[in-house]
């Protein structure tokens, strides 16, 4: 075992020098722990194969489970928008790639495996090789077999990067894109249908709402604004407003929500009033929460039932990047902050039960993760039977745990068990993950590396992955750019996200000086990585 960590070491650290080496500006990165791995094994450094294996299946399921985790909060919400259009695209971009390469591969003669291998690497995207490596692993195929996907993979793998840049340049090129142009375009288009969240001050001049409860004022839930402080005629001092508060003629209240909606609610109390209820006197003042008790997930902003328990308003959410009005209906998540209006007494009875440990947000829940890692292996384990192929296909160790994340993830909780990882955290356990499956893999696959890739066949490898990378690619962005007017922001994105390959999307956000293409990137990127990780299967397992 300590002979076995040594050259595992060994080859880590050589793979991350390997890696940070620049080559007209592209480097390897984290695939050079997968060549380290190679030359390792080629000059006879190679550890027990059962540590080996089990050091790649469990660092590829690191890897997929921390993606997933990551990627799930959006997912389905990228779906509902822009993401349609282009998932198509990015379904035509994997559809594509794997009929060049089953085509290139029987034109040349080639082994399914090693197409499978093959178009993994020319789309950089490993977990399709570990899932193409565990359905040959399924069908009981023997371990030459096995070992085949990752040799093409090598093979393939490093073009493949210059690859993807080059067909951004070319496509740039041909269209003769101002890439300053698209970019402010892009932030303008982006800007439009995004209304930010406004504070208006109205007093109360409709005679027909005298005596009338807020929660009974006509267009205050068809417009979605909130009241949050309420400052009666007869006096001066503000109250924190509640679905109970009545209104009188005169009053002056304070309304939270977009521009358009609070002109459309003030059509109905009466006018703006020049009073700012945020300076007036009074016991009223705001509050930023946590959402960290277990016993409020789930819930929503109403049932929480804060305004008739505690006299506390809920105002905003704030999810991530997202800001939003506390509708009734909203549900929490854990980690949400809300935004709440009523005096100090009452704000310190509901941050207690709200909970606002703000520590717990740096805390990695590993009960829940092993319990996700536990049901993504069993759903990778059930066999799905296609029409045509001699075994089921299975997501495998790469997609089960993949698929089981995103949902999770995105519920929030797993019963009692809160699914939330840091991004420190997620991002150091996808990077150990990755790390450990292409280290073993090289380690594996070395020693045949070599006699097969420098060879003629291995020329065949290199140039038919070049094709499999590019044909896809510009054809793709053709289209999108000529029938659909895609800006080259979204454009840029859409074909990085499509081919999982974060150093086209570094290159695009440079070439931008702008983090714009990111958006069509994460808004393809969970679908495109599903799929590859099962076509692979498929191509593997088609003869």
């Amino acid at each position: 075992m300590a002979h076995d960590l040594l050259i595992f070491s060994i080859v880590v650290l050589a793979g991350i020098g390997l890696g940070n080496i620049r080559v007209a500006g592209v480097r390897l990165g984290v695939a050079g722990v997968l060549f380290a791995g190679l030359a390792a094994s080629h000059f006879g450094l190679q550890p027990e194969t059962e540590v080996a294996h089990f050091l790649k299946d469990f660092g590829l399921v690191l890897f997929v489970f921390a993606l997933g985790m990551q990627m799930g909060p959006g997912f389905f919400a990228s779906l509902r928008r822009q993401g349609r259009v282009l998932n198509g695209y990015a379904f035509a971009l994997v559809s594509g790639g794997a009929l060049v390469a089953l085509l290139g591969g029987w034109m040349l003669g080639m082994p399914l495996p090693a197409i499978a291998g093959l178009f993994a690497g020319a789309t950089t995207n490993t977990p399709a090789l570990g899932a193409a490596q565990q359905a040959l692993q399924s069908a009981h195929a023997d371990p030459a077999t096995v070992t085949l996907p990752a040799l093409s993979y090598a093979a393939a793998y490093p073009l493949a990067i210059v690859g993807i840049i080059l067909s951004l340049i070319l496509l740039r090129t041909f269209f003769k894109i101002d890439v300053s142009a698209e970019a402010e375009q892009f932030r303008r288009d982006q800007g439009e249908g995004v209304e930010p969240l406004q504070r208006m001050n109205l007093r109360v001049e409709n005679p027909n709402l005298e005596g009338v409860l807020l929660a009974e004022v006509p267009g205050i839930h068809e417009t979605g604004v909130v009241i949050s402080r309420h400052r009666p005629a007869s006096g001066s001092e503000v109250h924190a407003a509640t679905p109970e508060t009545k209104l009188h003629v005169g009053d002056v209240i304070m309304a939270v929500g977009t521009q358009p909606h609070l002109e459309q609610f003030r059509l109905v109390i009466g006018s703006v009033s020049g009073e700012n209820l945020m300076k007036a006197p009074g016991s009223v003042t705001y509050r930023r929460v946590v959402v960290t008790n277990k016993s409020m997930l789930g819930k929503t902003v109403r049932e929480l039932g804060l305004d008739h328990l505690h006299n506390v308003t809920v105002t905003r959410v704030s999810r991530g990047d997202l800001i939003f009005t506390a509708l009734p209906d909203v549900r929490l998540q854990f980690g949400d902050m809300l935004q709440l209006v009523g005096d100090e007494e009452s704000l310190n009875a509901a941050t207690q039960v709200l909970g606002n440990a703000v520590h717990m947000l740096q805390e990695t829940k590993f009960a829940a993760i092993f319990a996700g890692i536990l049901l993504g292996v069993l759903l990778g384990l059930y066999p799905f039977q296609i029409a045509g192929l001699p075994a089921p296909v299975r997501l495998g160790l790469a997609g089960g745990p993949l698929v089981m994340a995103i949902l999770l993830s995105h519920l929030g909780r797993l019963g009692p068990m809160v699914m939330h990882m840091p991004i420190n955290a997620n991002r150091a356990l996808r990077e150990l993950g990755i790390i450990l499956f292409l280290a073993n893999v090289g380690l594996l696959s070395g020693e045949k590396f070599a006699a097969t890739v420098f060879s003629t066949q291995g020329l065949q490898w290199v140039l038919l992955g070049i094709l499999v990378t590019m044909l896809p690619l510009l054809a793709v962005g053709f289209v999108a750019r000529k029938w659909h007017r895609m800006n080259f922001m979204s454009l840029c994105g859409l074909l990085s996200g499509g081919m999982t390959d974060p150093p086209a999307l570094a290159f695009a956000t440079t070439m931008a000086r702008c983090d714009s293409p990111a958006v069509a990137y994460a808004a393809v990127y969970p679908l495109t990585m599903l799929l590859r990780i099962v076509a692979a299967q498929v191509i593997a397992q088609m003869g």
